[in-house]
């Protein structure tokens, strides 16, 4: 079980990171939108994705939680970071996607 401990951890810190990076990301473009003139439209295309940056973080933050419990809470700690950080990922991507092509 010692194993599965680690690799809990290790795939929830993953998750975590993955969340906080897509947070990270955004909270720098807004930041820096509100530097310029003309970049209200960044800064509000920012905030309406903050959210799902949000929930991504928070199911990292939950599956730590889950890993750190005994018994099978490890499995499900697997589980839960794999699916937020996949979903952390692609949200990430796809901001990345929609701010350089123009489509905010």
């Amino acid at each position: 079980m010692f194993i599965i401990g680690v690799v809990a951890t290790l795939v929830t810190l993953v998750a975590v990171l993955i969340g906080a990076g897509h947070a990270g990301y955004l909270g720098m473009l807004s930041s820096a939108a509100k530097k310029r003139p003309g970049g209200q439209p960044a800064v509000d295309f920012a905030k309406k994705r903050m959210p799902s940056a949000g929930i991504g973080l928070g199911i990292g933050l939950l599956a730590l939680l889950f890993s750190l419990g005994e018994g099978g809470t490890d499995i499900v700690a697997i589980l839960l970071a794999g699916g937020g950080g996949f979903y952390s990922l692609k949200q990430l991507q796809s901001t990345q996607a929609k701010f350089r092509n123009g489509q905010f």
